[in-house]
């Protein structure tokens, strides 16, 4: 009887609730983030690193060889490494709020591991986010600008800025694509820490993250604007300052994760 009720204890869900965010909350997640990064700065920066190369090869597929193969591939590559190399930073604040001691070996196995979990699945949502803004990205660029033609990446942009067909490309593109990464980042702000953290399915991931961003919408929104701004801050002078950038936020969202969501 008693092996049987154990069962019955274990198969029982989670249960999750979401606290209220505050800009303290912010503040001292980002906080703890930096001091995360530098713990084990060899370790987080070669995530970073990792992640600029892949932006690297999309910029070079664009600018340098001319070839459709370098942006496919970095392109499907982006959205779906960045989940798994984020779970690295995921388990590395992890163990140091436990006090415990790894091995970058260790690390590198929980991320191996995440392929057979929810985790996985939650990179193919981000992926399919992705190709639809790149679906939306194509149509747009195709109703505004077609006319002008594009025989290079340079003349493309030239276009975009010089031509008032360009402008509007720009400014529905804006929207759209902000539209887009909003709803992306709602659904995915608290789920990708929380997959790792608890045995819960993809879809209990998602709606824990859009109930803590209903919770506290200035706050969680401001937050990632605040993502935004360092990416492209980070992105603009070729993608260098991603090194530091994307470790800083993968260990800021972990202990953002940690305030905001809880197993009642």
């Amino acid at each position: 009887m008693q092996a049987q009720h154990g069962a019955v204890a274990e198969a029982q869900p989670i249960r999750l609730g979401v606290r209220a965010a505050t800009f303290g909350d912010v503040k001292a997640a980002f906080k703890d983030g930096l001091r995360d990064t530098w713990r084990r700065p060899g370790l987080s920066i070669f995530f970073g690193l990792v992640y600029a190369l892949f932006g690297l090869a999309l910029l070079a597929g664009f600018t340098v060889f001319d070839q459709i193969w370098i942006i496919i591939a970095a392109g499907i590559g982006f959205p779906l490494v960045a989940p798994f190399l984020a779970a690295g930073l995921y388990e590395m604040s992890r163990r140091f709020k436990r006090g415990d001691t790894f091995t970058a070996s260790d690390i590198f196995l929980v991320i191996f591991r995440q392929q057979r979990r929810e985790f996985g699945w939650m990179s193919f949502v981000v992926l399919f986010v992705f190709w639809i803004w790149a679906y939306q990205f194509r149509l747009i660029l195709a109703l505004t600008v077609q006319s002008h033609g594009y025989r290079s990446f340079d003349h493309l942009l030239t276009t975009i800025f010089t031509t008032g067909e360009g402008m509007a490309f720009l400014a529905v593109g804006t929207l759209v694509g902000g539209v887009i990464a909003t709803v992306l980042y709602c659904i995915t702000v608290m789920a990708m820490p929380l997959l790792l953290d608890k045995n819960v399915d993809c879809v209990t991931a998602m709606i824990t993250s859009v109930q803590t961003v209903l919770k506290s919408p200035v706050v969680v929104l401001v937050w990632g604007a605040i993502i935004g701004a360092l990416t492209l801050l980070s992105v603009a002078p070729g993608f260098i300052g991603v090194i530091i950038v994307f470790p800083v936020l993968g260990h800021t969202s972990w202990h953002l994760y940690e305030r905001l969501v809880f197993e009642k």
